[in-house]
């Protein structure tokens, strides 16, 4: 893989864009429309997918990663980075391997990102909780991710159509 100064240079905007939608999805409590712990829509995992399709896995993971800590680090809150690193690269790895397939759109690869970064998060809770108790919140955490890995699928769709002829492999 070539990096290239107009790929670094995306990245670093692309992950500015990704730490500003955390940021700003933190300020709407989402758990007033659905009142479920821990809910949110995810709207950085918009610039992640359009990160994995257009500069592909390395620059996808390194934008992840890069929000994960710096969204940490400004929030204070590092006991969230288990949960927001464990549920993010789960995602990332499950969305680098269905991209490859053919029959699946960007929606699929999307929903499917979204109900592996919630199965992190819970993997992640059993390991600071020691124990099985928080499967039972599962289920409720896959049906929530089909509606917001079908919105982010959605968003991206757009993005990818808004700037198809921009060329971002150079």
């Amino acid at each position: 893989m070539r990096i290239t100064t107009k790929k670094l240079a995306l990245a670093a905007v692309l992950t500015a864009l990704a730490l500003g939608l955390s940021t700003l999805e933190n300020l709407f409590p989402v758990s007033l429309l659905v009142p479920l712990p821990g809910i949110k829509l995810g709207l950085a995992n918009i610039v992640t997918v359009f990160a994995l399709y257009r500069l592909g896995a390395p620059f996808a993971l390194a934008i992840l990663v890069a929000r994960c800590l710096l969204g940490a680090m400004f929030a204070g809150n590092v006991s969230a980075l288990l949960f927001s690193l464990m549920g993010g690269v789960l995602a990332m790895l499950v969305m680098i391997l269905l991209r490859r397939a053919k029959r699946l759109s960007v929606y699929g690869v999307s929903i499917a990102g979204a109900a592996a970064h919630n199965i992190g998060q819970i993997c992640a809770a059993m390991l600071v909780l020691g124990g099985t108790a928080v499967l039972g919140y599962l289920p409720a955490l896959l049906g929530v991710s089909l509606v917001t890995g079908a919105l982010t699928g959605f968003v991206t769709s757009l993005l990818f159509r808004a700037m198809g002829s921009i060329n971002f492999a150079q």
